[in-house]
C-alpha cells in the first residue's frame, strides 16, 4: 500500500530524541518559572523546588508559588508539543512519558518515593493541561486546509 496516507514508520530514534527533547523542554521552562517567581519574591533558588514532593503545599507561599510554576510550565509544554510532536494522538503519551521520568526524578533526588497528596493532584493537574492544551493545538493544525494548488490566483 504505497499511496497509503500519512503512513508511518517506526522510528524509535526520532521518538527517543523526542522524548530527550521534552524532558529538555520540560525542565528547562521550569528552571525559567522558578526562576522567575524566585526573582518575584526574592527567594533563593533551590534544586528542592523541582524534586522534593514536600515543597509543593497550599499552606505556605512558597509551596503555593511552586505549584503555579508547575502549571505555568504544562502550559508552556504544550507549545512543546505543538512545535516538536505536532501529531494530537501522541500528546497523551508524551506528556505521560515526561512526568513519568518526574516521578523517577523526584524520587532518585529525595531518596524516597512522593507521597505528598497535593504533590500528586499538582502532577496530576499538569498531565490533564499539558495534554488537552497540546492535543487542541496539534489538532488545530493538523485540521488547517491543505492548498490543491501553487498557481497564483489571478484577479479577473
Amino acid at each position: 500500500m504505497a499511496g497509503q496516507f500519512r503512513s508511518y514508520v517506526w522510528d524509535p530514534l526520532l521518538i527517543l530524541s523526542q522524548i530527550v527533547l521534552m524532558q529538555t523542554v520540560y525542565y528547562g521552562s521550569l528552571g525559567l518559572w522558578l526562576a522567575l517567581v524566585d526573582a518575584l519574591v526574592r527567594s533563593s533558588p533551590s534544586l528542592d523546588q523541582m524534586f522534593d514532593a514536600e515543597i509543593l503545599g497550599f499552606s505556605t507561599p512558597p509551596g503555593r508559588l511552586s505549584m503555579m510554576s508547575f502549571i505555568l510550565n504544562a502550559l508552556t509544554c504544550a507549545l512543546g508539543l505543538l512545535y516538536f510532536i505536532r501529531r494530537g494522538k501522541q500528546c497523551l503519551d508524551f506528556t505521560v512519558t515526561v512526568h513519568f521520568f518526574h516521578l523517577l526524578g523526584c524520587w532518585l533526588y529525595s531518596s524516597r518515593f512522593p507521597s505528598a497528596l497535593t504533590w500528586w493532584l499538582v502532577q496530576a493537574v499538569c498531565i490533564a493541561l499539558m495534554a488537552v492544551i497540546g492535543e487542541y493545538l496539534c489538532m488545530r493544525t493538523e485540521l488547517k486546509e491543505i492548498p490543491l494548488s501553487s498557481a497564483p490566483k489571478s484577479n479577473v
